[in-house]
Order: structure tokens, then C-alpha cells, then sequence
């Protein structure tokens, strides 16, 4: 599989949210989406990352875009791990990595001298034409969700 590149246009998809709906990725064609992979659901840093895309909700919110969180644990998962933490953003159960593949974020991983698959933390811009408009790996988790609100800032005062 090749790898996604900014300005390729996005693989769609269709996935249940925690809130019973679906989430479909086409459907949001003519504003921005904000989609961030995280690797699961009641980790440290998934933890983190969740809380502070849940705070900046409205801002993302205010520029007109749709942002939801995804990751391969499933809809039980996400809503007790919702209710847990008081989670505002959407969350996308993708068990069978159907968004996380053809977004090529299912990869080898090493940790502590042990490989395994995992998810490659990482949070996409699609743009209102459906395109990639940036792909940031979030290589800290602090921070992370300030740094897209304003890489979509930045994508925002570009068109």
C-alpha cells in the first residue's frame, strides 16, 4: 500500500459513532474535517489526547469543522470510556480497520524490544474537497490538539 499524501484525496468511509449513528466520511464533503487516530481507548495517552480534543471542541467547532476521534476499539469501549472522562468528541469504533488501514496508519511497532501491529498515532485535515490538507503524526501528545486547531487555522486562512 502506498502511502497517503497530502492533496490525495481521502479514502472514505462509513463507521459507527459511540452515540449509535455513523459517521460518513463523504458526507462532510464542503467543510473541514479534523479526523485523529489514537491507538486506545483508556491509555495514559489516549487519555490525554482525548481530554484535550474534548476542551477545544467548540473552537474546532466555531471554524466549521467536524472533528472525531477513532480508533480499532469498539463501541462498548468508547462509551464507557466517554462516560469515564466526560469525552465531548465523536468517537469512530474501527475494529476492523476500515478507515485506519486505507489511511495506512496500521503498521509494525516496536516497544521494549517487542513487535507488534498497532496504530500509528496521527491526525489528518481533509479539506472541504474532500482532499488531505495535512497529516500530522503526533509524535507528542501534549499539545497535539492545539497543534491541529492550528494547522487548521492555518489551512482555513490558505483558501
Amino acid at each position: 500500500m502506498t502511502e497517503l499524501q497530502e492533496g490525495d484525496l481521502a479514502p472514505t468511509f462509513t463507521l459507527p459513532l459511540d452515540d449509535g449513528s455513523t459517521f460518513d466520511l463523504a458526507s462532510h464533503r464542503g467543510k473541514p474535517v479534523v479526523l485523529y487516530f489514537y491507538p486506545e481507548d483508556d491509555s495514559g495517552g489516549c487519555v490525554n489526547e482525548n481530554q484535550e480534543f474534548s476542551a477545544l471542541s467548540p473552537e474546532f467547532a466555531k471554524r466549521g469543522a467536524v472533528l472525531a476521534g477513532i480508533s480499532p476499539d469498539d463501541l462498548a469501549s468508547h462509551a464507557k470510556f466517554r462516560a469515564k472522562y466526560g469525552l465531548t468528541v465523536p468517537l469512530v469504533a474501527d475494529p476492523e480497520h476500515k478507515a485506519i488501514e486505507p489511511f495506512g496508519l496500521w503498521k509494525l511497532k516496536k516497544l521494549y524490544g517487542r513487535e507488534f501491529m498497532g496504530l500509528i498515532r496521527t491526525s489528518f485535515i481533509i479539506g472541504a474537497d474532500g482532499k488531505v490538507a495535512r497529516i500530522i503524526r503526533a509524535t507528542r501528545i501534549a499539545g497535539h490538539a492545539q497543534k491541529m486547531l492550528d494547522a487548521l487555522d492555518a489551512h482555513l486562512a490558505a483558501k
